[in-house]
């Protein structure tokens, strides 16, 4: 958004247990976590519950949606009463 630009990087261990966790804690099976690097260790900025996809897709050319529905028809239809 606004000239942001997407790149991909490969996550660190703690990335992903920060991203993984900030998720879980509100609740979500699904989301998009924006992080930054820094001096200090990696910083949350904010977790999406219906994030955009466009930029995610364009900068790895994965069907990020695609995988989304897969989850959902996977694991929602276990969650049903």
């Amino acid at each position: 958004h606004r000239g942001a630009e997407t790149q991909t990087v490969e996550l660190t261990p703690r990335e992903k247990f920060i991203a993984i966790n900030a998720a879980k804690h509100l609740g979500l099976d699904v989301a998009g976590v924006d992080l930054i690097r820094s001096n200090d260790g990696p910083l949350l900025i904010e977790v999406n519950a219906s994030p955009g996809l466009k930029g995610i897709e364009a900068a790895t050319g994965i069907n990020v949606a695609g995988h989304i529905v897969q989850f959902v028809e996977k694991y929602g239809r276990r969650n049903r009463k």
